[in-house]
């Protein structure tokens, strides 16, 4: 099963765009860590034709916010509908443990001993300085992060995250994630 972890940053806010629809703002750039190959790969707008073949033969997404975020914006650059792909939304499944949203940076803190390097306003800065490599830097961290909270939880089946001065921990069953995977696609690959 090839899985893929994505995380995208954007050259602008929902207040700017005057809409909380994902998919009114516009990408600065991603980046992905592809189980498959072992690597992590950054692709700007202009490179989003590399991205397709990788992910029309991913058979998982997995995110932070990305069924909500990452996955409607990149599907407006997208020809087809990569909702076709699976996908794993950790915020999703910690708000259903925990009955509540919690920020990537409190659940990565209190698992992994690891925080976010920065927040996404910061990168939206960045764009508009023309710090790319700022804003590569700040994605690929958020990826290992998440990547890393994700192989924490299937190890352990537990979570952890920061609630004032106290670190809770939950179950989390993550023998369901395999059933969020999907058939490979195919909208941009030759027949």
């Amino acid at each position: 099963m090839r899985k893929i972890v994505l995380d995208i940053e954007t050259k602008n806010t929902f207040q700017e765009v005057g809409s909380n629809d994902p998919a009114k703002l516009d990408l600065s750039l991603l980046v992905i860590y592809d189980y498959k190959t072992d690597q992590y790969l950054t692709f700007m707008e202009k490179d989003l034709p590399n991205l397709w073949p990788i992910l029309e033969e991913t058979d998982m997404i997995i995110g932070y916010n990305s069924d909500h975020f990452d996955i409607p914006l990149l599907n407006k650059y997208y020809p087809g509908d990569l909702t076709a792909v699976g996908s794993l939304d950790l915020m999703a499944e910690i708000k259903k443990v925990v009955g509540r949203s919690i920020r990537l940076d409190n659940i990565a803190e209190a698992t992994v001993g690891v925080g976010k390097s920065g927040h996404g306003l910061q990168a939206i800065e960045w764009w508009k300085e023309g710090k790319i490599d700022k804003i590569e830097k700040y994605c690929r961290d958020d990826v290992k992060v998440t990547k890393e909270v994700y192989e924490y939880a299937l190890k352990n089946s537990k979570l952890k995250y920061k609630d004032l001065l106290d670190v809770v921990t939950f179950d989390i069953n993550t023998t369901t994630w395999d059933k969020k995977i999907s058939q490979a696609i195919n909208y941009t690959l030759p027949l």
